[in-house]
């Protein structure tokens, strides 16, 4: 009778081991794909970009000195992209959408948040990228 109950527990351990082992090989495979997978905005439908876009632009800080290659390695290709040449610096402002007004398949300036680079370095995000940009092209004129 002894043996048996020790057969038997041997049994449930042996099961709460495997248990155990499957659990924390889940977890990993999940930590790593959470932490280290890179999400593809090329695969990405225009809703989740959208909230993908919103969510990484507000994260940005002019202190990080971002180029506009580490910006576009990130998001993508932007929706909409206008540049001038002024003084020897050039100016590009890249605008990707961010929320969406109007269902009508097409991308407006006032659906997007737009980035400023002044020769491929971040100077300024938003409503004051537009208003810098503005600037500088009614003034290159």
């Amino acid at each position: 009778m002894m043996q048996k109950a020790a057969s038997v527990f041997q049994l449930k351990l042996r099961k709460w081991t495997w248990l155990s082992i499957g659990l924390a090989v889940y977890l990993l495979f999940t930590a790593v794909v959470f932490f280290y997978y890179q999400d593809d905005v090329d695969q990405m439908n225009w809703v989740d970009r959208e909230a993908f876009n919103y969510k990484l632009i507000n994260q940005y800080k002019l202190t990080d000195n971002l180029t506009q290659d580490d910006v576009m390695r990130r998001l993508g290709t932007p929706d909409i992209t206008e540049a001038l040449l002024q003084d020897k610096d050039v100016y590009q402002v890249l605008y990707y959408r961010t929320h969406r007004s109007v269902a009508d398949g097409i991308t407006t300036a006032d659906e997007c948040t737009a980035l400023l680079f002044k020769n491929r370095k971040l100077q300024a995000i938003g409503e004051e990228a537009v208003q810098r940009y503005s600037t500088i092209s009614a003034n290159a004129n």
